[in-house]
């Protein structure tokens, strides 16, 4: 007997940048501050973080919501990075001639950035966020304006 397979949709694209030529680290230092936030959130911080590092950072962000709206037909305001990792690469070692016939090597680090992206329309779990938020109340500050001389403090003691 043969049964009918449910054809559930993909939930998550990725975007793959091998031998970006930065060290690992600079690299997660970004990634760091972007894993977990939205696509327009994180296209926000890219733009205005003052890193190296973010430009290719962010055509990687901007390549994988692409591929999600080509292949999931998914809308960019529902995508959430899910995932976001940096692997070191390999490293490109030169040799620098010096004085006296010696020579001294140049070692380029290369990483690679994996970028995966979530859609949450798709997911049960996640819930509308604009619901939950709670209004908050702005207290009335009344704060009274004291004069330090005419305090009745130290200083008006005679």
């Amino acid at each position: 007997m043969l049964k009918k397979k449910k054809t559930e949709k993909k939930k998550e694209v990725y975007a793959l940048g091998q031998h970006i030529s930065m060290s690992a680290d600079k690299a997660r230092r970004v990634i760091d501050q972007i894993r977990g936030r939205s696509y327009e959130e994180t296209l926000m911080i890219l733009e205005l973080m003052p890193y190296r590092a973010c430009y290719p950072i962010f055509k990687l962000v901007y390549s994988a919501a692409a591929n999600a709206s080509y292949n999931m037909a998914s809308n960019e305001a529902n995508l959430v990075i899910s995932k976001a990792e940096v692997n070191k690469g390999t490293t490109i070692k030169k040799f620098k001639p010096r004085a006296r016939g010696r020579s001294y090597p140049i070692k380029k680090p290369t990483c690679h950035i994996t970028i995966v992206m979530k859609d949450i329309s798709l997911d049960d779990k996640y819930v509308e966020i604009d619901s939950l938020k709670k209004t908050r109340w702005k207290k009335k500050h009344t704060a009274a304006y004291r004069d330090m001389y005419s305090s009745g403090g130290i200083w008006d003691k005679k």
